[in-house]
C-alpha cells in the first residue's frame, strides 16, 4: 500500500490591514503571514477500491465529508485528475489535528493545502505550486499561503503572494480563550480606523534587514479592534504576554488566538507556565516557532 505523511502547518498575521470590500463578499487585504512549527498530521494512502474516498479525523464533532476543507480538496482532485495517467485509486485520509480550529491559525486551511500537496504527490501528478495555490484559492483565502508556507506578503484578498526571507527566529506562545468567533460577523462589524502609519512593505523589508526590533514595531491587526470590542479577555490576554516578559503580543487573523513573540527560549517558557496557571481553564495554550525552510534550527537554538 503506498501511503505519503505530511504535516500541515499553522500560521500566523504578523501584519493585517483590511484594505475594503469587494463586489464578491471577500475583502482586500495587505498583510504578512508567517508559517509555524505546531502542525496537524495528515496521512494518505491509496486504496485499490475505484472512486473511493473517506477522511477519518481524532476529534468526534469534526465532520468527515463535504464540510471538511480536506475532504473537498481531494474531491476536487479526483474529479479533475483522475483516470489512468493520474489517481488510478480510492484514496483514504487521516487528520490528526493539533492546531486549534476557528481560531485564527488557518487550521483547516493548512489541511486542505496538505491535502493538496499529499494526493499530488502520492498520484505524481503533473501541477507545480503556483497552479496548486490556484487551485488551493478555490477553498480559501489563507489556502495558497499554507501551501507555499514560510514567510509571505500576501495582497488580494490574501491569495495574491510574494514570499519573503526568513525573520529574525523567535519562539510563539499562543494563547486561545474558550470563545468561538464568526469571521463573517468581523469583518461585518469592522471598526473602520484611517490608514496605519504601520505598513507591510515597512515591516517586510525590516523582515530582509533581519531586524526583529524593526519587525516588531510594524506589527499591525486591522480586526484585532472589533474582536476585542466583542470579546475583551483579547485585550486581557495580551496585556498578560507583555506582562510575562513577550517582545510583542497581537491577536492573528480574526481571532480569538493570541500570540506573544519571544527572542529567547526561557522566557518563552517561564510566560507559558505563569499563562497556563493563571487561565487554568484553557484547554489550548501552546509555545511553538516560527517555521522557515530557511532555518538552521541547531544555529538559532545556540544564539
Amino acid at each position: 500500500m503506498e501511503i505519503i505523511n505530511i504535516k500541515a502547518r499553522a500560521k500566523i498575521n504578523l501584519y493585517l490591514d483590511v484594505l475594503g470590500r469587494r463586489d464578491d463578499g471577500y475583502h482586500d487585504v495587505s498583510g504578512i503571514m508567517q508559517s509555524i512549527a505546531l502542525f496537524d498530521e495528515i496521512t494518505i494512502k491509496k486504496v485499490y477500491k475505484p472512486d473511493y474516498l473517506k477522511l477519518v479525523n481524532n476529534l468526534s464533532w469534526l465532520p468527515n465529508d463535504e464540510r471538511n476543507l480536506a475532504y473537498q480538496a481531494a474531491k476536487y482532485l479526483i474529479e479533475n485528475f483522475g483516470g489512468e495517467q493520474g489517481i488510478n485509486a480510492g484514496i483514504f485520509i487521516e487528520l490528526n489535528k493539533t492546531i486549534p480550529a476557528s481560531a485564527g491559525l488557518g487550521g483547516g486551511s493548512a489541511d486542505c493545502a496538505a491535502v493538496l500537496v499529499g494526493v499530488r504527490n502520492l498520484f505524481r501528478l503533473p501541477i507545480s505550486n503556483e497552479q496548486l495555490q490556484k487551485i488551493g484559492a478555490r477553498f480559501g483565502a489563507d489556502v495558497p499561503f499554507c501551501i507555499m508556507r514560510g514567510c509571505a506578503i500576501a495582497s488580494g484578498i490574501g491569495d495574491l503572494l510574494a514570499p519573503l526571507p526568513a525573520p529574525p527566529f523567535c519562539f510563539v506562545l499562543l494563547v486561545r480563550p474558550n470563545i468561538l468567533v464568526s469571521t463573517g460577523d468581523i469583518f461585518r462589524s469592522l471598526i473602520p480606523a484611517p490608514p496605519p502609519e504601520r505598513t507591510a512593505a515597512k515591516m517586510a523589508q525590516a523582515i530582509k534587514n533581519k531586524s526583529y526590533s524593526g519587525m516588531l514595531a510594524q506589527m499591525h491587526n486591522t480586526l484585532e479592534a472589533t474582536t476585542a470590542q466583542a470579546y475583551p479577555i483579547i485585550r486581557e490576554i495580551k496585556s498578560a504576554l507583555m506582562a510575562q516578559g513577550a517582545d510583542a503580543a497581537m491577536m492573528s487573523g480574526s481571532g480569538p488566538t493570541v500570540f506573544g513573540l519571544f527572542k529567547r527560549h526561557h522566557a518563552a517558557n517561564a510566560a507559558l507556565k505563569a499563562i497556563k496557571a493563571l487561565y487554568p481553564d484553557f484547554n489550548e495554550i501552546f509555545l511553538t516557532k516560527f517555521y522557515h525552510n530557511e532555518y538552521n534550527y541547531k544555529e538559532v537554538f545556540r544564539k
